[in-house]
């Protein structure tokens, strides 16, 4: 068996391989063109160059504690209120802000949010008795992944205008605390597993939005988005919107009613 010696490959003369090289350039376009016009791939321009952040500061010597205590993590059983059956929905909403006002007596105690214990009696009566309730209408959705609602509550702080957001979920039986914020608040959401408050801002046409998701190891919502977002046209001040309406997936309670 004879193995055939390699052939060299001899190159035609530079003008040629120009020659050639122009044909097939304009037929490559052409065959893009045609691609293009059956919708495919388009370029989409330049790339913008990504740029490095820059380190301040270098030898500042960084924190190894916060230097105020914000209270990112904060979560406790309601004490004085059951779960019956493991069912966040039996859970009576009036009861659940009574069991923080009775555990919170310096919040609510002259000088401090002394009339929103004092409405509390108000919560069962009909007409405008009943309307003077400062329990709001509390919102069930999973927010915590495990398969089962967990209770979004508000109520208002009075004297003033703050509105405190709660929400809560079920372990063993036991009512925890796993969110807790107050706020002179324009609107409240439900976004899949998150909770976002919007907050009127002292800058004209600009509004906080302050989001909370579940976490789990911290078993608890932590605050992880808190931005400024421009709402409207520059000086002149939007009027607060009211509270957003449940979302899809959310089911809304019955009215808050003593029991």
């Amino acid at each position: 068996m004879h193995l055939r010696s390699p052939v060299p490959l001899s190159l035609p003369p530079r003008p040629a391989r120009i020659a050639r090289a122009v044909a097939t350039a304009a037929l490559l376009a052409t065959a893009a063109a045609a691609c293009g016009d059956a919708g495919g791939l388009q370029g989409a321009g330049p790339t913008a160059t990504a740029i490095s952040p820059d380190r301040l500061w270098p030898n500042l010597t960084p924190a190894s504690s916060p230097a105020f205590a914000i209270g990112e993590v904060e979560t406790e059983v309601v004490k004085g209120v059951t779960v019956p059956g493991g069912d966040i929905h039996k859970v009576d909403p009036v009861a659940v802000v009574r069991a923080e006002i009775a555990a919170h007596p310096g919040d609510y105690g002259p000088g401090a949010y002394q009339q929103t214990a004092r409405r509390m009696s108000d919560c069962g009566k009909s007409g405008t008795a009943g309307r003077a309730c400062p329990v709001l209408q509390a919102y069930y959705r999973d927010l915590t992944g495990d398969g089962r609602d967990d209770m979004t509550l508000g109520f208002r702080q009075l004297p003033g205008k703050l509105t405190a957001v709660r929400v809560y979920t079920v372990r063993g039986r036991r009512l925890v605390q796993v969110m807790a914020y107050e706020d002179a608040v324009s609107g409240v959401e439900l976004a899949g597993r998150a909770l976002i408050i919007r907050a009127p801002s002292e800058v004209a046409g600009y509004e906080y939005r302050l989001q909370w998701t579940w976490d789990p190891q911290q078993r608890a919502m932590l605050l992880t988005h808190d931005e400024m977002l421009r709402i409207g046209t520059p000086g002149r001040r939007l009027s607060p919107r009211p509270s957003a309406s449940a979302s899809p997936g959310t089911s809304p309670a019955a009215p808050a009613s003593g029991r």
